[in-house]
């Protein structure tokens, strides 16, 4: 089976600094990869990349074998990617149903056509989606009264509106309680497994790694500078040097903190 993610090479600079430089690693189908490094490091610019929404220097980008290098983000979400953001992106005007049905129809290519049935349209699917992330109470809510923990939930549930086979999730707790976070990554973790997702992800909550990744890979200075289980990525005298800190235990917290 070819690997969801496949990335060879990617490069990309800005007025003649490097943010990313020659980047390749792959993803599989049901695995569970993280991407971790210091701020500047070129994650988000390697999101980008992946998604499309900039344009890769060098490499080449491939989901499911088929070449995505230069197409526009609808495209690649067309072959089967689901993303979130670090900042929520849902319409707040609208109800929680309302936010997963525009996704559903839109991957139907529905969106322009049944514009005057759109509200009844994908109202079950969009329901069931919503039951699986344990929003379907709060399906007639508009999202502006949602909590942020709801709403980081209701992005998900759009991501995968579009039955994706592939997951970028960019920095999915940011912003959430403690309790929240361990809750919607077991999740997360939960689908993916169960569906076959490959999931790749930025965070800085070391806890949710460590705990959820299959692997872990380190972004130093736009370059890959440790990738591996988290066990071995946590005690790499490298990356405990550039990211991790010496006060970080082998437990995957810090030295005194309590979990």
């Amino acid at each position: 089976m070819a690997a969801a993610l496949e990335v060879q090479g990617i490069a990309k600079s800005y007025g003649g600094v490097a943010a990313v430089r020659g980047v390749s690693f792959a993803v599989q189908p049901g695995e569970i990869v993280a991407l971790i490094g210091p701020n500047g490091a070129g994650k988000s610019t390697c999101f980008n990349m992946i998604m499309g929404q900039i344009p890769v220097d060098d490499g080449v980008i491939r989901i499911f074998g088929q070449p995505t290098t230069g197409l526009p983000p609808r495209a690649v979400w067309r072959r089967g990617v689901g993303r979130t953001f670090q900042i929520t992106a849902t319409f707040s005007s609208m109800t929680v149903a309302e936010n997963v049905q525009v996704a559903l129809l839109s991957h139907r290519r529905q969106l322009s056509t049944c514009y005057k049935f759109a509200g009844a349209m994908a109202r079950d699917e969009a329901e069931r989606l919503l039951d699986l992330l344990g929003l379907k109470a709060q399906a007639g809510r508009a999202c502006g009264e949602l909590a942020y923990g709801d709403l980081k939930r209701l992005e998900l549930a759009v991501a995968l509106a579009n039955d994706p086979k592939l997951l970028l999730l960019d920095e999915p707790t940011a912003g959430m309680a403690p309790k929240e976070r361990v809750d919607l990554m077991a999740l997360t973790t939960r689908i993916a497994r169960d569906r076959t997702i490959g999931v790749f992800f930025t965070e800085h909550d070391m806890d949710v790694v460590f705990e959820h990744s299959d692997r872990v890979m380190v972004l130093d200075r736009g370059a890959l500078i440790a990738s591996g289980p988290p066990q071995a990525v946590r005690t790499d005298p490298k990356v405990r040097a550039v990211y991790l800190g010496e006060g970080f235990d082998d437990a995957g917290g810090r030295e005194g903190d309590e979990r």
